[in-house]
């Protein structure tokens, strides 16, 4: 069965509270590590609140980006899946990330989410304390307080959503890689498994560089 594209799935689906399509494009590439030219491309869909994303973050994701997106063999992007039915403040920290991401500071915002997500995940409200990192971020709380409070990024994290479950995701972390899902926190040793031999088909079978 010929499977669509996840980026085309991703934009099927777009609320009319959604940003412009050249909006949520530049906001992709925020959300985006790697060369634009890598073999591979892995689209993780995550959920702030999860300590299942907050696991592999922490202790995976770190040499995924060393072995293989600063090499230049991976494209990587993150698309926001908040599951609030058991993270009730998935979406509100999905939305503060990516009014980051309009301040330019997505990824140091993700890294910051993840890193403290004992402390704001059991809060009633982490409105003030996720506003608090805007100065470790050191970006504009004003501006960032308006994107909330305005609902700005709302569309584009349900409209991300909503692609996540197109593509098959049902909970978080999956990763879509070159048209299948590999759902769960895996350790390093199987994303190598599964990169690395996908990365010597798209390639014609050359050897993976060191």
């Amino acid at each position: 069965m010929t499977r669509t594209p996840f980026i085309a799935t991703l934009l099927l689906l777009c609320p009319v509270t959604a940003l412009p399509l050249a909006a949520q494009n530049d906001y992709l590439a925020a959300r985006t590590k790697g060369s634009t030219t890598a073999p591979v491309t892995v689209y993780e869909m995550s959920d702030f609140q999860c300590p299942f994303c907050r696991a592999h973050t922490l202790q995976t994701f770190p040499q995924i980006e060393r072995e293989y997106i600063a090499t230049g063999k991976v494209r990587w992007v993150f698309i926001n899946f908040p599951l609030p039915s058991i993270h009730p403040n998935a979406i509100a920290s999905a939305e503060f990330a990516m009014c980051a991401a309009k301040e330019g500071k997505f990824w140091e915002a993700h890294d910051l989410l993840f890193l403290h997500q004992d402390v704001w995940a059991p809060i009633r409200n982490p409105g003030p304390f996720l506003l608090s990192l805007t100065d470790t971020l050191k970006i504009s709380r004003p501006r960032v307080t308006t994107c909330l409070q305005q609902g700005e990024m709302r569309g584009l994290v349900e409209s991300d959503a909503q692609g996540a479950v197109r593509a098959g995701a049902s909970s978080t972390p999956a990763f879509w890689i070159e048209g299948g899902m590999m759902v769960g926190a895996h350790p390093i040793t199987v994303f190598r498994q599964v990169i690395d031999s996908i990365y010597r088909v798209k390639t014609g079978g050359a050897s993976l560089p060191e």
